[in-house]
């Protein structure tokens, strides 16, 4: 079970850091989404 620990411990590793960027790549995409809602209201606005 020792031999396992540092390779379970890796895997943990490696899943938290997936876990970061699927986060970051969750809030850039609700941030490019509220900058299109936002310029679609200007722009339904100024006509």
């Amino acid at each position: 079970m020792n031999r396992n620990t540092p390779r379970a411990r890796a895997v943990a590793i490696a899943q938290t850091k997936a876990d970061n960027k699927l986060v970051a790549m969750r809030y850039v995409v609700l941030a490019v989404s509220a900058a299109a809602a936002t310029i679609a209201l200007l722009v339904a606005r100024s006509f």
